[in-house]
């Protein structure tokens, strides 16, 4: 690479790590937010926050590199345009192509970024994320067992502890079911230890009492016990049990769309080869947005104002982009055949961005034509 080509090339990288690093955050704080509320309503620790916050993370960085890639190349074309730099450039002779050469290695660069993380690091760490997800919603210890509060499990049902140990230990335990139409059951007791079975999680209690009383009759029946053992996994919600789903399938087997990954994400053909290609095509979008951003301001001419009028032009082209990109991703669902127009999305903006780059050397072009005969 020249001279010319490094320099613009680490000014592209260095805006496009500031402008990521912006969007990350506020995409992240405005996700971290509920994702806090909820984990610590359930009784979670910091550090499981942590670890969800940072399996959400390669999600987040797919969905704006796009935009910093196009943001980037947008703010240092409009610097070197109203520093003179590219005004220089163009002065020895560099064509409006040759100036796109470091746009388009930062753009394959980018673009390779995305591929990583939508071919593997997003399923993965939404596979993660799921199974982690599935083990929480069986894990009652940190739900229910929150000393010196009522707490209320499910409907119907109240829970009491007194203390609760270093060791795990429940002291002074009252538990109340009215689950029942017919009979209403307490249990009391002074000592209690949460047991994890293979059938779900058991609520053994030492030294206690069950009163039950029959609704009907009204007749009150009182049993002391030294142990006894209550089935805490009614009171667990643990919803309907499916497989993986599209987002968790590796691009590979997206492709192949077999009968049986069918029915475990219980999704048709034409979904899946859509998912598949969708992951395949974005990579091309950082590569379109910044050829579109480039090509753009170099259709204004030098201003000590700026190019504002050519960035609001960039910016209206990206939304017809991605228009297009989503009529074509509709078409797509509705049949197999259709993948093809995933790809309209950035194959409109390439074609879009070379039009322009070839747009912006007419002028000069055109000087020179008439210059000759004379």
């Amino acid at each position: 690479m020249s001279r010319f080509d490094r320099y613009m090339l680490s000014q592209l990288l260095a805006l496009f790590g500031f402008f990521s690093l912006l969007l990350v955050g506020v995409y992240w704080v405005n996700r971290a937010v509920g994702l806090f509320d909820q984990l610590i309503a359930d009784g979670q620790t910091a550090l499981v926050f942590v670890e969800f916050s940072l399996l959400t993370l390669p999600n987040v960085i797919r969905l704006v590199l796009p935009i910093s890639a196009f943001v980037a190349v947008v703010y240092v074309t409009n610097r070197l345009t109203a520093d003179s730099e590219l005004v220089v450039m163009r002065s020895t002779g560099f064509s409006s192509f040759r100036m796109a050469r470091p746009v388009i290695a930062f753009g394959l660069i980018v673009g390779l970024m995305m591929a990583i993380l939508t071919n593997a690091l997003v399923p993965a760490s939404r596979a993660t994320l799921s199974a982690r997800n599935a083990e929480l919603s069986q894990d009652v210890t940190a739900r229910f067992l929150r000393d010196g509060q009522f707490m209320h499990p499910t409907g119907g049902v109240t829970l009491y502890i007194r203390e609760l140990t270093e060791t795990g230990e429940i002291l002074d335990l009252y538990l109340a079911d009215d689950r029942s139409a017919t009979a209403r059951v307490t249990y009391t007791a002074r000592r209690a230890l949460l047991a994890r079975t293979d059938t779900g999680p058991k609520l053994l209690m030492f030294d206690g009492m069950t009163q039950q009383l029959d609704i009907q009759s009204g007749r009150l029946a009182v049993t002391r016990f030294a142990d006894a053992t209550y089935d805490l996994g009614t009171l667990v919600d643990r919803g309907p049990k499916v497989g993986r789903t599209r987002e968790e399938l590796s691009t590979l087997e997206l492709l192949q769309a077999s009968e049986a990954v069918q029915q475990e994400v219980r999704a048709d053909r034409a979904t899946l080869l859509e998912e598949a290609h969708t992951r395949i095509a974005q990579p091309l979008l950082p590569l379109a947005t910044a050829l579109v951003g480039f090509a753009t301001l170099l259709l204004g001419a030098f201003s000590r104002f700026g190019l504002w009028r050519q960035i609001a032009g960039a910016v209206v082209l990206l939304v017809i982009v991605q228009a297009i990109g989503t009529q074509a991703t509709g078409l797509a669902v509705r049949d197999p055949a259709l993948w093809p127009l995933v790809y309209a999305a950035p194959a409109t903006g390439i074609a879009i961005g070379l039009a322009l780059l070839a747009l912006s050397q007419a002028p000069r072009r055109l000087r020179r034509v008439g210059v000759m005969p004379s």
